[in-house]
């Protein structure tokens, strides 16, 4: 991780693996405290450059606002500033994100994430000014969060471009696999060249690199972090054999976020990923359910094609 003194009072420049980390619960709205610490050991082991709880993969709408108040502590609490935590904040409730971002500073996180705002489709103006309103109350600095598909608002360049005027805002994680739209927000590091523009699909986080990003926010380093990790000092190292190695192991892997029907399959996959390795409980946030038996053996086959070895199969 490379630091940048322009940025917001010495805030690092984020680079490399940011691992939105999912959040393993043992019932309802209770964690499973024991798989917490696992997964996070097993996350750091890897190499990567931060944790983001509380995002897409985290499952962060679904979750009660007491239980990720818990996450946040207990993830600040176990990291102990190994790496930078970021947390999600985006909500329905412009005071429930205000509270979080403020217990999420008290805890020791370096920075809090926000897509747009969901449901009720806003408006590129309205967006402006409710980011505008957010960083004023905000403790810690801000990533925007472009989500189209979850959210059904997309963070427009020129809003962009207007909210690159805030130093509070210190980045930006764009998930609409649009590489077209990746590249426009590269060409805004001519006006913050202290930003991180990072990419969720990991597939194409190679790639974005090679384009002039900083690295990837993907939720597969939940189960293989050392791959993406490694995969990210290839490119910048110019390791055109080892890139392509790698690439191609990330790619196979893949199949694993593709073995249910629906756009939850993705968390589903990592879930149920992490328990075959003995992370964590795959039990996910209501009201998903976890894959039953024949996508539980699908996903051990991805995992044992691959060399990455899951636990044996229970006989009881």
């Amino acid at each position: 991780m490379k630091t940048n003194n322009n940025t917001e009072e010495g805030f690092p420049h984020l680079q490399g693996i940011i691992v939105p980390m999912i959040t393993p619960l043992k019932a309802r709205d209770a964690l499973d405290h024991p798989g917490l610490e696992r997964l996070i050991e097993h996350i750091l082991a890897g190499g990567v450059n931060g944790l983001f709880i509380l995002g897409t993969s985290g499952e962060a709408p679904a979750l009660s606002h007491r239980l990720r108040h818990e996450l946040v502590g207990q993830v600040c609490k176990q990291v102990k500033g190994r790496v930078p935590v970021l947390v999600g904040i985006t909500d329905t409730s412009f005071v429930e994100a205000v509270q979080l971002a403020n217990y999420s500073a008290e805890s020791g996180a370096l920075a809090v994430v926000t897509a747009p705002p969901y449901y009720l489709p806003i408006s590129q103006p309205e967006l402006t000014d409710y980011i505008e309103q957010l960083v004023a109350e905000l403790p810690i600095p801000l990533f925007l969060y472009n989500m189209p598909q979850t959210t059904k608002v997309v963070f427009a360049i020129e809003t962009i471009k207007s909210l690159a005027e805030l130093e509070k805002i210190v980045g930006i994680k764009d998930s609409s696999g649009d590489l077209a739209y990746y590249d426009e927000l590269l060409k805004l590091k001519s006006l913050r060249p202290d930003w991180s523009v990072l990419i969720g699909p990991e597939h194409l986080m190679a790639e974005t690199v090679h384009r002039g990003g900083d690295g990837g926010v993907n939720g597969g380093g939940n189960v293989y972090p050392r791959l993406l990790a490694d995969l990210y000092t290839a490119v910048k190292q110019g390791d055109v054999v080892r890139e392509k190695e790698l690439q191609k192991t990330l790619l196979d892997l893949g199949e694993i976020f593709s073995v249910g029907q629906h756009a939850s399959a993705v968390i589903k996959g990592m879930k149920c990923a992490c328990s075959l390795l003995g992370l964590c409980d795959d039990r996910m946030a209501e009201p998903f359910m976890r894959f039953n038996p024949p996508e539980r053996e699908r996903v051990r086959k991805v995992l044992e094609s691959s060399n990455i070895q899951p636990e044996p199969v229970s006989k009881s």
